[in-house]
């Protein structure tokens, strides 16, 4: 067989393979003679097994990969059809009570039903379980990324109801929302498998009675435009009998991509108003739009070209030791200048650097690479020492470190030792950051709710960031309190654990994982006991007493349901602490008052401020009033009309 039937990659460049692909025969009844694979009616495949042997380059070659493997895969509903022998998977357990749910709502029965009918139920069932698991593992709809995919979901899922005639919540509430009703359904199949579903139960129903309320405002919005749209093809038919109105391809696309109004609503109240639809014009529209993804799609590459890619390959990982030191000794394994392969670099160059160990932390997880120093012990002749000043260390292939920084002093050669040596300074700061997170959303999930999760982070030097899945900004009560749990956590002085473990143990005793992060089979554990258990790769305090304080500087919101807090830390929090607290002594000298003092007094102030504003305006009104009256009464009156000049002698 040929690539185009046995043979699967992931993209236009990147690993691929021969696949075998197992098919189960719903129908041996019919023989063989003239079987066809393609006949889904008949045929269902169900396993596939990938033999990733290759790596198609750029050039669209094939090259063998360095380490090979079998990627394997089955389908769960395809099992689920043949083993309850139901003739496709939305039949089976798994979605048909979904769909039932559905169809009690617009008042239909799946079975009996057109294909139109069943074609909307079957959107539904498979989108809403999508959306559900989504919102529990934390992706919240908006305008970007993976949150864009559920919003999108959302909307499908909400005109397809509508089209099935569901109205309101289904159940005599116009103004109601049917999501929540639905989604319970897959919140119930689905809690004996995966017990976070039900823990996040009420931030989905929320979440989702919010996104559907708000977009049936975007569809009524389409639904007025729609309507002028059809007064204005009316209008501009002159009664001729070749003359009909038609409503264009153009604004039929308008309508679909910016309103997200459904193509077949369009079409069934045009008709309602004997407007034609102009579909080969929208067609193109289309077709237009899909070029453009298409585009957009072919430029990922999956594969790094070219030198870079060639000099990674020949290196191995990187052996991390910065857990327990923050100094070690190292060969250079690899020395890039502008990207390209070198042996040798000078000062002033900028350079990227491979050691087989380091101390240094490469960024990932949300924590920012270490900084520091590499020192090169100079030989023969010239027994200078050379330095390399390292300002950032990323991953790449996996765990091979990039030390990024340039040559401060000397010369430096691939294959020279060297000593490592993180600037203590500033991992500190990371450390205190980084576990100040972990109790951050501790102390968030504690305050705001157990469904509250994170949905990014910075772990900086001097701050962090955290941005979580919340509907609302924080009141000032949530905020001092969600302050005043980590404070107290500090004092407590709780040393810290870390562990490695198996995922699935360190899943089994209630560790969080980061949704969107891939881990291996075994996994690093971070508690701290009675508080926080994550997985995490970061550096850590030893005890959370060395974060010394906590203060959040901001809350807000940076997307729909997804709210971001800065905040401090450690040295960091001292000098924030300090840098306000000389403000408020300036404050008190200023206006010789307690610090105390200080809100009672500025509010004294703007008070009297009010006050005399309010006087001078008083007094320029009285002021323009006698003017007005000096100036009329040296008028003078020429001929029948008042001047406005006096007499002159």
């Amino acid at each position: 067989m040929g690539e185009e039937d046995n043979f699967w990659s992931s993209g236009p460049t990147g690993p691929c393979g021969p696949c075998s692909e197992l098919y189960y025969d719903l129908h041996p009844e019919r023989g063989y003679a003239g079987a066809d694979l393609g006949d889904d009616t008949r045929f269902i495949e169900f396993y596939n097994l990938v033999f990733m042997q290759y790596n198609r380059k750029d050039d669209g070659t094939l090259e063998i990969l360095q380490n090979r493997n079998i990627d394997t895969g089955m389908g769960l509903e395809r099992m689920a059809q043949i083993l309850q022998k139901v003739p496709n998977n939305y039949e089976t357990d798994l979605l048909y009570p979904i769909m039932e749910c559905a169809a009690e709502l617009a008042g239909v029965k799946y079975v009996g039903a057109d294909h139109r009918t069943k074609l909307h139920l079957k959107v539904i069932g498979d989108h809403m379980r999508a959306i559900v698991y989504l919102i529990s593992d934390g992706v919240t709809p908006s305008n970007i990324g993976r949150g864009y995919v559920v919003r999108r979901l959302i909307r499908r899922v909400v005109r397809t109801g509508r089209l099935l005639g569901i109205k309101g919540d289904g159940r005599g509430d116009a103004e109601g929302a049917f999501l929540p009703i639905i989604a319970r359904t897959v919140i119930n199949l689905g809690t004996n498998i995966d017990p976070d579903i039900k823990r996040n139960s009420v931030r989905i129903l929320e979440e989702l009675r919010r996104e559907e309320l708000r977009f049936v405002q975007t569809l009524e919005r389409g639904e007025k435009l729609l309507d002028q749209l059809i007064c204005e093809a009316l209008a501009s038919v002159d009664g001729t009998e070749n003359c009909k109105p038609i409503l264009s391809g153009k604004d039929v696309f308008i309508l679909y991509d910016t309103y997200g109004f459904p193509v077949e609503i369009t079409k069934e109240v045009a008709e309602e108003k004997s407007v034609t639809v102009d579909f080969q014009e929208f067609e193109a529209e289309m077709e237009i739009q899909r070029q453009k993804s298409q585009a957009a799609h072919n430029v990922v590459k999956l594969s790094v070209g070219g030198a870079v890619s060639e000099f990674l390959s020949t290196v191995s990982e990187t052996e991390f030791l910065g857990y327990d030191t923050l100094q070690c000794s190292a060969s250079i394994m690899g020395l890039l200048v502008n990207e390209i392969p070198v042996t040798e670099a000078s000062k002033g160059d900028e350079v990227e650097l491979v050691l087989d160990r380091t101390s240094f932390y490469a960024e990932s997880g949300g924590q920012i690479g270490d900084h520091g120093l590499l020192f090169v012990q100079g030989s023969g002749e010239n027994m200078r020492q050379s330095i390399i000043e390292i300002k950032d260390v990323q991953k790449s292939q996996g765990s091979v470190f990039i030390h990024k920084g340039f040559v401060k002093e000397g010369t430096v050669k691939a294959g020279n030792e060297v000593n490592a040596a993180v600037d203590a300074m500033l991992r500190q700061g990371a450390k205190v950051h980084h576990t100040a997170t972990h109790l951050l959303q501790s102390a968030l999930k504690k305050v705001l709710g157990n469904e509250t999760s994170q949905a990014g982070s910075l772990v900086a030097f001097d701050r962090l960031r955290f941005d979580f899945n919340f509907h609302r900004p924080m009141s000032e009560h949530e905020i001092t309190e969600v302050e005043s749990l980590i404070n107290a956590w500090i004092g407590d002085a709780a040393p810290l654990k870390s562990q490695i473990m198996p995922l699935s143990d360190a899943k089994d005793a209630g560790a969080i994982a980061m949704f969107g992060e891939k881990y291996g089979d075994e996994v690093r554990v971070v508690e701290v006991p009675g508080i926080s258990m994550e997985l995490c790769g970061g550096t850590h305090v030893s005890n959370i007493a060395e974060i010394r304080g906590f203060k959040i500087i901001s809350e807000q919101g940076i997307a729909s349901g997804i709210r971001r807090i800065d905040a401090v830390a450690g040295e960091a929090f001292i000098n924030y602490t300090n840098s306000r607290d000389s403000i408020v002594k300036q404050l008190c000298s200023t206006f010789k008052v307690k610090g105390e003092d200080i809100p009672t007094r500025v509010d004294n102030l703007l008070e009297e401020l009010r006050t005399v504003r309010n006087e001078v305006t008083a007094l320029r009104a009285k002021i323009a009033t006698i003017k007005a009256s000096a100036i009329a009464d040296t008028a003078s009156v020429v001929g029948t009309a008042k001047g406005g000049c006096s007499k002159h002698g």
